[in-house]
């Protein structure tokens, strides 16, 4: 069973790979694909910043959807997952920080 999966999850990587590594593609295949990796966070991420209890959340007390913005126009700006999620990670404990006190 678990060699039967491998293969199945396999098959659909390698044979792109092989069918398309001696070709070149367009400029906009290309392009297209290059928005496919901000497409696929993007899905992941707005429902975990925008949905709580089943119920769409948008709120002052959204910490992660406040603290979004900013990491956002880091990513904009510097066009580093480093920078950005360092960035990220530093706003929400900043943010943790001074509702403790």
């Amino acid at each position: 069973m678990i060699v039967g999966m491998g293969v199945v999850t396999f098959i659909p990587r390698l044979l792109p790979l092989l069918l398309l590594s001696s070709k070149t593609l367009p400029k906009i295949a290309i392009k297209w694909l290059g928005y496919i990796p901000v497409a696929v966070l993007s899905a992941m991420l707005f429902p975990a910043l925008l949905i709580n209890d089943k119920q769409v959340y948008f709120s002052s007390d959204n910490l992660f959807l406040i603290v979004s913005i900013p990491t956002f126009l880091v990513a904009v700006k510097t066009k580093s997952l480093f920078a950005t999620v360092i960035a990220g990670m530093l706003m929400v404990a900043v943010s943790r920080l001074f509702q403790i006190i």
